[in-house]
């Protein structure tokens, strides 16, 4: 699996450097880069080519790319995309537990009662189905989800400080989310925070949405011990 097909060939205009960054990060966020057989080298070459562009703009938005934490440029090695270390993702898991945990907490008090139906209706659609539904669809319903209950904070810090933290967590959830029964877990925790959210109880739904989170963690944590094995460097080489 590579990044290979997921580019789109742009037309060339006054907003090209900024566009070509929003197209290779969304290429990124589009892969599993925690499969073991992810191929994270990137070819500048081979992206101008995909692109029909020069590779000015590539070097610019890979350059911008990497202080994001998004890729590694190594010097007489390549670019390649950046895989979190163990403690990285597990880390990261704790900081988003944190953020929604409080999200959940000030949407008790700021969303009004047709927003926090929203919810409701966006787990409906899968009901006690998800673990027969296609993992990746269900996987990004459940981003969505988890994302909406930010919005619905009402607090435009939080959620810019969540969303530049989702950009990283996206792959971690979509891999978790098709392993054990996650898929199963995920719907009956999502009705418990919704009924805790509709019900106005702060306390109730920011510790829902915490616990939920933190049983991602224990289950990165468990089995995902190979992580530490597959630095990017070396899976892109191998």
């Amino acid at each position: 699996m590579s990044i290979s097909g997921k580019l789109k060939p742009v037309a060339v205009n006054f907003t090209l450097k900024d566009h070509i960054y929003d197209v290779l990060r969304d290429a990124i966020l589009d892969m599993n880069i925690y499969e073991e057989d992810a191929d994270l080298r990137l070819d500048e070459r081979e992206m101008a080519e995909q692109l029909g562009i020069s590779r000015t703009p590539i070097r610019e938005a890979l350059a911008k790319l990497e202080q994001e934490g998004f890729v590694d440029i190594q010097a007489r090695k390549g670019v390649f995309i950046r895989r979190k270390s163990l403690a990285e993702v597990l880390d990261m898991i704790v900081v988003w537990a944190a953020l929604e945990s409080m999200a959940a907490r000030l949407a008790t008090e700021n969303a009004n009662d047709a927003e926090l139906g929203s919810l409701r209706k966006m787990a409906a659609k899968y009901g006690q189905d998800a673990a027969r539904a296609d993992i990746a669809e269900y996987s990004e319903a459940n981003i969505k989800f988890h994302q909406r209950i930010l919005e619905l904070s009402k607090s435009p810090m939080l959620k810019s400080v969540a969303d530049g933290l989702f950009l990283h967590m996206h792959a971690v959830r979509r891999r978790a989310m098709g392993e054990s029964d996650r898929a199963k877990r995920s719907v009956v925790d999502h009705m418990e925070i919704i009924e805790a959210l509709e019900s106005r109880k702060p306390d109730l739904a920011a510790r829902l949405v915490r616990e939920h989170t933190m049983r991602l963690h224990d289950h990165v944590h468990k089995t995902w011990t190979r992580l530490e094995n597959l630095g990017a460097v070396k899976s892109a080489a191998s």
